[in-house]
């Protein structure tokens, strides 16, 4: 699933070629994503100009004088910015044609992903108001994160990957950033001290940034806009390493399942 860094990666990729462009059409192929694509969207987008391109936890929204529109990249989804003459391949189920004779396209194996619109403030969108602040924003400070924590008892690694806690910590970037403050996943939020929260705040915010730095993670699915892929699996920790030894003490790192999903950490630097 692309995760903050490879959605970042995704608007820094987009912002140079379609910025300040008009959007000439829009091709839907395939309406039923998550949820339908809006009936009027070109309607509504065509002879638009793109003012913004911006990312609020995993959404990229697109700003133009007559509303926003919310991009989401679902489980498998990638956008490619592309010459408009580029013929259509299988799962692209949406294009955007621009003025300078370039196309975004997106392409979405799984239909996870959504495209949305909104005349309003997109920020106070129902899918988006109720998010955490950004992890690598001045909202994010040690002493939020603890203040958050108590009384949780859920895992500390459910809670970062909460998005109404912060947004963008998704499994991946969980499991490298405890490692990283040598927390163990399995401990209770709540019983966790402000100390070890300031350790877990900076590393998760180190993590954020040298994944976005390198391009985002590719396990699978993920390429960025101009078809690049992201080089931060060469320097993960635990993820996927499952029974290898530890890039720090030699133990072979531990994994389970853990609220669904499989997750990595070492049994002796993580407590």
């Amino acid at each position: 699933m692309p995760e903050l860094p490879e959605v970042e990666t995704a608007v820094r990729g987009i912002q140079p070629h379609l910025l300040k462009q008009q959007i000439v059409d829009v091709t839907v192929r395939q309406p039923q994503l998550r949820w339908p694509v809006p009936a009027n969207l070109a309607e509504q987008l065509r002879g638009q100009t793109v003012e913004q391109i911006f990312r609020r936890g995993k959404y990229i929204i697109f700003g133009t004088e007559r509303g926003h529109q919310l991009l989401h990249l679902g489980m498998s989804g990638t956008v490619r910015v592309l010459p408009d003459s580029t013929p259509a391949a299988k799962h692209d189920h949406v294009d955007w044609r621009f003025s300078n004779g370039l196309l975004l396209r997106l392409n979405d194996p799984r239909r996870f992903g959504s495209v949305l619109w909104t005349n309003n403030d997109p920020l106070a969108h129902k899918l988006i108001a109720s998010l955490g602040p950004e992890p690598l924003g001045e909202g994010f400070t040690e002493d939020y994160l603890f203040t958050q924590s108590r009384g949780r008892k859920a895992n500390v690694k459910s809670f970062i990957m909460d998005s109404k806690t912060v947004v963008g910590v998704g499994n991946i970037y969980a499991s490298e950033s405890l490692f990283l403050a040598g927390i163990h996943p399995k401990r209770q939020a709540g019983k966790i001290s402000a100390a070890r929260y300031a350790t877990l705040t900076s590393a998760i915010k180190t993590t954020l940034a040298k994944a976005i730095e390198a391009g985002g993670t590719t396990l699978k699915d993920f390429t960025s806009a101009d078809g690049k892929p992201g080089y931060f699996k060469q320097q993960l920790h635990v993820y996927g390493r499952g029974g290898e030894a530890c890039t720090h003490c030699g133990e072979p790192i531990q994994q389970a399942v853990l609220n669904q999903r499989m997750t990595y950490w070492c049994k002796r630097c993580q407590r």
